[in-house]
């Protein structure tokens, strides 16, 4: 493999179009911060390296783990594996986990600088579940864990920990405006684990789509997709932004051609598309919701 082939390999392995699920939350915690007159530029940057980090080495612990697990098959349908296919090998892929995760610990030291003790608490427990999403004697992803561990560390613990670490302080509100992030960052994996519920199945892989079946797995996407739009009204019920908090219903149009698709238009490979889709109404919405709370 030449140079600029093994440059592409390494940033198809980092799987690209999951990386707005590392950025979304970071500017929501961002904009909350600033709509509380705590924003700060250096915590900001570091809480969404690390995000991206933490995103990055989850994927990169996925493959691997998957791979030794007999999970990636010839059957796959989701974008190749390097490991699976050899284009990396297992030394190598472990190399780039412990580097991923030595450098996001790095730009955690920064963090816990600034933000002390929870600060360390969440990095220790995000890289044990990082590792543990896949990996272990009793990998998340395998036991139907998978959707809550993405909900709370990428939606609930990003969205309140870039906050904190800017404004020291936490509050039901700001728990409140990270649901929709939470909400949709969850259906990306949903999508991940509806595409592959049957080859998942077959190697043991017992995910929540795996589980509660098709029909349900449908229900929850749908769930994940709309409940986010009742946050921004909620805000603006309770008299916490004005109307610009409604940014975020400029979305709506996104969501429909998406559910149409989990219904039943895409199947297989083609819910790739999907996918992206759903990474792409994550960070779109997470954009609006936060112009939406600065300029209230």
């Amino acid at each position: 493999m030449n140079h600029t082939n093994r440059i592409k390999t390494w940033i198809e392995v980092t799987r690209p179009k999951t990386l707005p699920a590392a950025a979304a939350p970071v500017i929501v915690g961002s904009a909350m911060a600033y709509s509380s007159g705590a924003f700060s530029l250096f915590p900001a940057l570091a809480a969404f390296l690390g995000a991206l980090l933490l995103q990055i080495a989850v994927n990169l612990a996925n493959d691997y783990f998957d791979f030794i697990k007999g999970v990636d098959t010839e059957e796959r349908l989701g974008p190749r594996r390097a490991t699976a296919s050899g284009m990396i090998n297992l030394k190598q892929m472990k190399i780039a986990i412990i580097s991923t995760i030595f450098l996001a610990v790095l730009d955690g030291l920064y963090l816990v600088s600034v933000g002390g003790l929870p600060i360390v608490l969440i990095g220790v427990f995000s890289i044990i579940s990082l590792l543990a999403y896949s990996g272990g004697p009793y990998p998340l992803a395998s036991h139907g864990l998978g959707d809550l561990f993405v909900f709370i560390f990428f939606g609930l613990v990003a969205v309140c920990g870039t906050f904190y670490v800017q404004s020291l302080n936490l509050n039901w509100w700001i728990v409140a405006g990270s649901l929709p992030s939470a909400m949709h960052i969850t259906a990306i994996l949903v999508v991940n684990n509806y595409r592959d519920r049957e080859t998942d199945e077959r190697s043991g892989k017992r995910t929540l789509a795996v589980k509660i079946g098709e029909r349900a797995t449908r229900m929850e996407y749908f769930a994940l997709i709309y409940l986010p739009y009742a946050i921004p009204f909620l805000f603006l019920l309770k008299g916490k932004e004005s109307l610009f908090i409604l940014l975020p219903m400029v979305t709506l149009p996104m969501t429909f051609p998406l559910t149409q698709e989990i219904k039943g238009k895409y199947t297989g490979s083609e819910l790739n598309k999907t996918l992206a889709g759903t990474a792409k109404l994550s960070l779109f919405f997470s954009i609006l919701f936060s112009v939406g709370l600065i300029l209230s």
